[in-house]
């Protein structure tokens, strides 16, 4: 069993409240993937409704299931999982987006405009995102314990401050992000792309 600290504990606390968030944890070891988390929107998301006093799922598009397998990239082998898992949570009522991280480099310039480096995991891939803010993941270890992957820490996240990571996502990407968020959560403080 692992130790986490107040924050980490409250921060699961929080995630808890959302009963999506729960079920997805509690099926995808069922996934039989070696290496996974629950990530981006959903789960920052979750925590900023909190904050908010709204309902833990509000304004929530998707769920983010990242995974990590290098040893087959092709698109068969990843449709192979999001079928999987589209079988494994179809009776929730919302969208859980799978996704291989060990392909992004395959598509996201067509899809974004700039060039991506093949990742070498998924905590790799958490760190590209297009704030610092939204670098977080969360998995159900073998023993049944919460793993918890936050590099930046929680403080931003709790001050509900938005800030650019400008490692791989053009600027365009945060903006609208940053303004669909700001929308959705009018409390959200957005840090300027840096000049």
């Amino acid at each position: 069993m692992q130790s986490h600290s107040p924050e980490e504990l409250n921060f699961v606390r929080i995630l808890r409240t959302n009963p999506c968030i729960t079920t997805i944890l509690d099926r995808a070891p069922q996934l039989g993937l070696s290496e996974w988390y629950l990530t981006a929107g959903a789960v920052f998301q979750t925590v900023w409704n909190h904050l908010d006093g709204r309902d833990p799922q509000s304004g929530i598009n998707d769920y983010d299931l990242f995974y990590f397998d290098d040893s087959d990239t092709s698109y068969e082998a990843e449709d192979d999982v999001i079928r999987k898992a589209g079988a494994l949570f179809d009776d929730l009522d919302v969208r859980v987006e799978v996704r291989n991280e060990a392909r992004v480099h395959l598509w996201y310039e067509d899809h974004f405009g700039v060039p991506s480096t093949p990742f070498t995991d998924c905590k790799d891939a958490i760190d590209h995102f297009a704030s610092t803010t939204c670098c977080y993941g969360i998995r159900r270890t073998p023993s049944g314990d919460d793993e918890i992957y936050a590099p930046h820490g929680f403080a931003d996240l709790f001050d509900m401050i938005l800030r650019p990571n400008p490692v791989l996502a053009p600027r365009e990407v945060y903006e609208s992000k940053a303004a669909r968020w700001q929308r959705e959560w009018p409390r959200l403080t957005v840090v300027p792309w840096p000049e």
